[in-house]
């Protein structure tokens, strides 16, 4: 059975997505966000289900205008389809993208979904669209999750004649499966926080890659509108082994690297890269110096705090930083405000987000005034 959700714009329905262990502070800034805001989990910790009492745009504004640190990703609940009971000998198939598509698509949950789209959603000519599909964990599926997204890519290109794409989408449908339901929604891809399925942003491994962390510069660079092929010159504090210093070599900067560990051989043989073998908290840096400056250490948030304060001379007026703070206490939203107490009023708080590729941790941006 298909329902649709309160069409007269008093509630609005969501899916809430966040770092596995933090869902509690992500349901926390949003209740801080709406009053009268209702939750219940879908995956314990990580993924939620919530309502408020306005209207899908109203919420968006809001949710905009502050938004959330630990807020991964954000999905709209327009529909809700129950599914069909699975029999207790039936197998997930998740994964198994060899099924036959044929067979999947006469199933009575994959017929209800290609119902729905092609009566409830129209697009513009030439509008792209991308459909996105997640599940629960450990929920029986009598068919894949291939499957469910096969079927709505049939009906979007035989019925509603809209272009799918994996990637630079107009629109995106979200399709959120639990073991009574499925809930989809139609939302612009800002609309989402992230644009990837659940926010979990994706990069490739490279060959001869330094360390995975650069995977969390990247994304950085991503998620606060940065590009560092716009920056002349940049330090890394506890750079060793390189991650971040491998980027930033990448795009182009000259890079001081500082760390009492030793630096990736292949790095240290590129001309554009100084390496200063001492702890951070005793270099000697010439004032002015860069217009970047990164820092990944697994210092305590109020010794790294001090560590950039100390150092704030080497960085240009108008500069950049970008940092990484632990929770080693999980008190998050304090760890964070002292943190950039700390600083003030040298630096400005730009943004602050729990990335994909955090874990115990966030990723700030800050600016020197």
């Amino acid at each position: 059975m298909e329902t649709q959700l309160d069409t007269n714009n008093s509630r609005s329905k969501w899916i809430g997505t966040s770092n596995r262990g933090f869902a509690v502070q992500a349901v926390e800034e949003l209740r801080r966000l709406f009053t009268g805001l209702k939750f219940s989990y879908l995956m314990p910790a990580e993924v939620f289900m919530f309502d408020v009492p306005m209207a899908k745009e109203e919420a968006l504004e809001i949710i905009n205008r502050d938004m959330p640190m630990f807020l991964r990703h954000l999905q709209p609940v327009d529909h809700e389809i129950e599914r069909a009971a699975v029999d207790g000998d039936q197998q997930d198939t998740e994964g198994q993208d060899e099924i036959a598509s044929e067979d999947a698509s006469n199933h009575v949950d994959l017929k209800a979904l290609a119902q729905l789209l092609a009566e409830q959603y129209t697009f513009e000519a030439g509008e792209k669209v991308t459909v996105q599909v997640r599940k629960s964990e450990g929920i029986p599926m009598a068919y894949s999750v291939a499957s469910i997204r096969e079927t709505a890519d049939r009906v979007l290109h035989e019925k509603i004649e809209a272009e799918t794409v994996v990637r630079g989408a107009d629109r995106i449908i979200s399709i959120y499966v639990v073991e009574d339901m499925m809930f989809i929604g139609v939302s612009r891809p800002q609309e989402n926080v992230s644009d990837w399925s659940g926010g979990a942003i994706r990069f490739r491994k490279e060959d001869g890659q330094v360390s995975r962390a650069k995977f969390k510069l990247l994304e950085a660079e991503y998620v606060f509108s940065l590009d560092f092929t716009q920056y002349r010159s940049a330090v890394d504090l506890g750079a060793a082994p390189g991650g971040w210093t491998s980027l930033l070599l990448e795009r182009g900067l000259d890079v001081t690297a500082v760390d009492t560990g030793t630096m990736d051989p292949a790095l240290m043989k590129n001309p554009k890269l100084k390496f200063i073998r001492k702890n951070a908290s005793s270099v000697k840096l010439a004032e002015h110096g860069f217009d970047l400056m990164v820092c990944d250490m697994s210092w305590h948030p109020k010794q790294t705090a001090g560590l950039l304060k100390d150092l704030l001379h080497a960085l240009k007026y108008g500069g950049t930083v970008i940092v990484t703070v632990k929770l080693m206490n999980k008190k998050a939203f304090q760890t964070v405000r002292d943190f950039v107490r700390i600083l003030e009023p040298e630096l400005q708080l730009q943004g602050a987000k729990q990335l994909f590729h955090n874990r115990e941790e966030l990723t700030l941006f800050l600016m020197k005034k």
